[in-house]
């Protein structure tokens, strides 16, 4: 084991705790971890006791309210950058160029511009850029890319990508940041599309063009009372604009000729982390769904009609699932995923190779976005 990298969180909510317990089960998992990772700060001007937490239950030393002063100390060797969209570009450029490897969370810029921008800074300095896409990690999800890319089910013909949540389908729920256009910088686009948009991508390949359309199905919400996260009901008082989309669909088209839909939507009655993917292809097809991580449906080696799905359990051949479980049908969780992420960036910084989702991948995920914008706008296809 060599040196440790001294991890510093900015924004200390729910995300910024995700970061914190990921780097703190990594040498629990990964016993010839090329190098540990410590959490030794964090940023945070929330008015409750958020930095107290991380210093309760992670034991960051360094606690500030303001990321300027995290970010300029020599005692900190990687950024999380898990604060609102608007903070990302700011703090992960200023990171970059202070000589801080960044894990960013989607997404990363709330456009394409400020997106290129913190690529452009990580690869001027010569630092390591993870950014947030956890699906893509899951071992099921691996199992999928590589049936793909064998030709198991022959080549693709479609793929569906479904990313479905509740969490803002009260009337009543809190206007937060993620519904106001410049503190956001979309709505459903970028928190829930570019996830689908990854996931698309890691599995089946490259996207060629697409056609969209957008919802915005709740126009008015409560102002928020306080600090409160997107789950959290609104406080008395006339009712404000929500400036972004609650749904949006498109048509995709990939740079293989395969067709695709996606759609996704934060206001889904009935549907809680509806994230999964299906694939056809000529001789066989598969479906994951993020609620049963540990399965993947397959319809392999059979007739081409009358053909029947089985559900595969994930073992431990599938991905890094061993270093978590010893068997087959041994359930995985979210946080999991994020233990996963932090290990590809620790590989990435060891080897000076990226590894898993990069910025590179952010940067396209938000080309993407940014068509679905254009195709939204301007009711026509946009090609990539």
């Amino acid at each position: 084991m060599t040196d440790e990298l001294r991890l510093g969180i900015v924004g200390f909510g729910w995300m910024g705790e995700v970061h914190a317990r990921a780097v703190s089960r990594l040498a629990h998992h990964f016993a010839d971890l090329p190098r540990r990772v410590r959490v030794v700060a964090a940023a945070d001007p929330a008015p409750d006791d958020r930095l107290g937490r991380a210093a309760r239950a992670y034991g960051a030393e360094v606690l500030v309210e303001d990321w300027h002063d995290l970010v300029a100390r020599d005692d900190v060797d990687v950024v999380s950058v898990t604060g609102p969209n608007h903070v990302h570009r700011d703090v992960a450029v200023a990171a970059a160029r202070a000589g801080k490897h960044l894990w960013v969370e989607k997404p990363a810029g709330r456009t394409a511009v400020e997106t290129r921008e913190i690529a452009a800074a990580a690869r001027e300095a010569g630092v390591q850029a993870t950014v947030g896409f956890n699906y893509r990690n899951a071992p099921a999800v691996q199992r999928a890319r590589e049936l793909v890319a064998s030709g198991r089910i022959g080549a693709v013909t479609h793929t569906t990508v479904r990313f479905l949540s509740d969490y803002a389908a009260h009337p009543a729920g809190a206007l937060t940041w993620r519904f106001r256009q410049d503190l956001a910088g979309s709505g459903v686009l970028g928190d829930l599309v570019s996830h689908a948009v990854d996931l698309a991508r890691h599995v089946v390949g490259e996207i060629g063009e697409l056609v969209a359309d957008d919802g915005r199905f709740i126009p008015r919400r409560p102002a928020a009372a306080g600090a409160a996260s997107h789950f959290s009901r609104g406080g008395q008082g006339p009712l404000q604009e929500v400036e972004n989309e609650d749904y949006v669909s498109a048509l995709l088209r990939f740079a293989d000729g395969s067709r695709g839909v996606l759609e996704a939507g934060r206001t889904s009655v009935g549907e809680q982390c509806s994230y999964g993917i299906e694939v056809h292809g000529e001789r066989g097809a598969l479906a994951w769904d993020f609620r049963r991580m540990g399965e993947l449906r397959v319809c392999l080696d059979q007739d081409y009609q009358d053909a029947s799905y089985a559900t595969v359990f994930v073992g431990p051949e599938d991905g890094v699932a061993s270093a978590f479980q010893p068997g087959a049908g041994i359930a995985m969780g979210y946080d999991d995923l994020k233990v996963i992420e932090a290990l590809r960036l620790v590989e990435s910084i060891a080897t000076g190779t990226p590894r898993g989702a990069t910025i590179d991948d952010a940067v396209v995920a938000a080309e993407i976005v940014e068509a679905m914008r254009a195709s939204i706008v301007e009711r026509r296809w946009v090609a990539l």
